[in-house]
């Protein structure tokens, strides 16, 4: 069953193009992952896919519904993770629930044992009477979840869910998730941490300036793109230059920030090289999607990415 089925898609803010005809199905229990740069599009597309924003040109259809004409049949359907959590600071935890339940189609009595159940999935039932303002940013982005999760959706959109987040509450929500993806939710997932990516998402579609520059699972798209072995060096080294003029001419070489990626076949290529100049990488590592990213949009990954 098609969820998701764009054809087409065209979004212009004035002489701004945010969708460049974007053709793209997420299937039923698929969990597919939307990459690119800051304004590739990938927000505009969520917006369109339940109609938060009106699409320009194209086809768009949700659940078999045009969000244009059926915004309200999609939304009862889907449940959203915003890149904010935009949760009430004065009231407690559960009455920002309850609140939030009085716009789902649900009896009052079933909001309050969802909410309950809800609490204790995400570890957060200790905090039920606790005013937001006094939540870490961590426990809101878990509340968010909550609150996403309340009507039970079929969809699940999150929209850069763990951005700032520390490692431990990350992998949390990158377990919740997958637990998700076991029950059979279909998710539509925005991120800049391409781990996550791996980690999560059955396939991953690449935006840049408004269009699919390329999509797949994962692992095909390293094997497509990057196949081979990084190692990575301090650009300030004095040998590093040495290195680049010695790696053949069809390695993969470029910076990332103040260091010099090179990327080789095979693992022993690359440390045959290393061993020619007594050079020891800051890191080896099989390629991953960060080097499919790098080479497909020609953007450098940064702190605020």
């Amino acid at each position: 069953m098609k969820v998701i089925e764009a054809r087409g898609v065209k979004k212009s803010f004035g002489s701004f193009h945010a969708l460049q005809g974007v053709d793209l199905t997420v299937n039923a229990g698929e969990c597919v992952g939307l990459l690119g740069p800051n304004g590739a599009g990938k927000s505009t597309f969520i917006g369109v896919v339940y109609g938060v924003t009106d699409r320009t040109e194209g086809t768009i259809t949700t659940f078999g519904h045009d969000p244009r004409s059926s915004s309200r049949e999609i939304k009862r359907r889907l449940g959203v993770v915003p890149q904010e959590s935009a949760l009430d600071e004065a009231l407690t935890v559960v009455e920002n629930m309850r609140l939030f339940g009085r716009f789902v189609t649900l009896p009052q009595a079933q909001v309050d044992k969802r909410i309950d159940e809800l609490l204790v999935y995400m570890s957060l039932d200790h905090k039920k009477d606790a005013p937001i303002r006094t939540l870490s940013g961590g426990m809101k982005r878990r509340l968010a979840f909550v609150r996403a999760l309340l009507a039970e959706p079929e969809l699940l959109i999150l929209d850069e869910p763990t951005t700032g987040l520390d490692p431990a509450v990350r992998h949390l929500l990158w377990q919740k998730v997958t637990d998700l993806k076991k029950k059979g939710k279909t998710i539509l997932i925005t991120t800049h941490y391409m781990h996550e990516a791996e980690v999560l998402c059955d396939r991953i579609v690449i935006l840049n300036q408004g269009k699919i520059i390329d999509e797949g699972s994962p692992r095909n798209l390293i094997e497509r793109h990057a196949p081979g072995y990084v190692a990575i060096y301090d650009s300030s080294h004095p040998s590093v230059s040495q290195l680049r003029e010695r790696a053949p001419a069809h390695w993969a070489i470029y910076p990332q920030q103040s260091n010099l990626c090179i990327r080789a076949p095979t693992l022993s290529e690359l440390v045959e090289l290393q061993k020619s100049e007594a050079t020891e990488p800051l890191l080896l590592r099989p390629s991953n999607l960060e080097d499919v990213y790098l080479k497909l949009t020609g953007e450098e990954l940064t702190q605020n990415d």
